[in-house]
């Protein structure tokens, strides 16, 4: 019974390591730029589809230390009622939560990439 107990402990651990160590790691849908600039958020059937890129586009792209110039190459032209010279923002549609929705804001400092950030809400 004992040895039952610690095998469960064991697994339960080992479980929730790989699941830390797996987070932001596993794409939705591997990250196409193309398919990000021309997507159409107010589709139904693309209402997600920047979300469901976040992680490749993390995983797959040094976005700190790019340019101004690289970022709107990869990206397209930010929002720009939300946007300003010191900061871009990309509007991701809907999360896979309800209602829930996001942005990409990504932070400059002399025309690079200082710093990038996903919210919600």
């Amino acid at each position: 019974m004992k040895k039952t107990y610690i095998f469960i402990i064991c697994t339960i651990v080992i479980l929730l390591f790989c699941g830390i160590g797996l987070r932001g790691k596993i794409s939705g849908e591997k990250f196409d730029s193309n398919k990000w600039k021309t997507t159409k958020l107010d589709n139904e059937n693309d209402w997600s589809i920047r979300w469901d890129m976040m992680n490749s586009l993390r995983n797959n792209h040094k976005l700190v230390g790019m340019s101004k110039n690289q970022i709107v190459k990869l990206l397209g032209k930010p929002d720009s009622s939300f946007s300003t010279p010191k900061s871009f923002r990309y509007y991701l549609g809907y999360a896979h939560f309800g209602i829930d929705t996001g942005s990409l804001i990504i932070e400059f400092e002399n025309e690079t990439v200082e710093n990038f950030l996903v919210t919600r809400g």
